[in-house]
């Protein structure tokens, strides 16, 4: 009986150990792992500027950053996250990528699971007209988002591209900009 006992105990802290060891690999590697990318180059921090409407958005894949412009001065850089597979244009559901090109700001949703989301006008007439020689579905709903929830993450969450292919920034960061931005705002995305 007791070595019966003594083999339960032995397969209980196992059992721990086994967990806290993915636990913490888990935490390792989606929490800390950093993007194979310049985003570890830090912003220049300017003096802030006061927003104001926002008429142009850039958003730099490689650079892991969104500047946003009135009347071609620009107003503010943010540090991002992309989708899960950024090298690349979009060209299908699921690919993981963020699109590139030229689209414009299509819809705000102010009850988003991401805190708050502006819709870019992905896909495009070509895009889908790539999507349709491929046999594919090109996807959409590309949104520059929030964390929703995940908003206790801050500035972590651009440790890694973590998004379906939307443009992700912090909540504060999307409360800062979102009153600024209005519908048929212009949004290029650079590879």
């Amino acid at each position: 009986m007791r070595a019966k006992v003594a083999f339960c105990i032995k397969f209980l802290f196992l059992i721990v150990i086994l967990w806290l060891v993915g636990y913490l690999g888990y935490r390792y590697f989606y929490m800390t792992k950093e993007v194979e990318s310049p985003q570890k180059q830090a912003i220049p921090k300017a003096p802030p500027v006061k927003l104001s409407k926002i008429d142009y958005i850039l958003i730099e894949k490689k650079k892991r950053q969104m500047t946003v412009f009135h009347k071609d001065k620009p107003l503010r850089v943010y540090r991002i996250a992309l989708g899960f597979s950024p090298v690349g244009h979009k060209t299908e559901q699921g690919d993981g990528k963020t699109p590139e090109g030229m689209y414009k700001i299509v819809a705000k949703n102010p009850k988003s699971r991401f805190h708050l989301s502006i819709k870019i006008s992905y896909p495009s007439t070509a895009d889908r007209k790539i999507a349709a020689e491929k046999g594919v579905h090109p996807g959409g709903e590309i949104m520059i988002h929030g964390l929703g929830a995940q908003g206790f993450l801050g500035e972590k969450h651009r440790l890694r591209d973590w998004t379906l292919g939307c443009i992700a920034v912090t909540n504060e960061e999307i409360t800062e900009v979102y009153p600024y931005i209005d519908v048929g705002t212009k949004v290029e995305i650079r590879p």
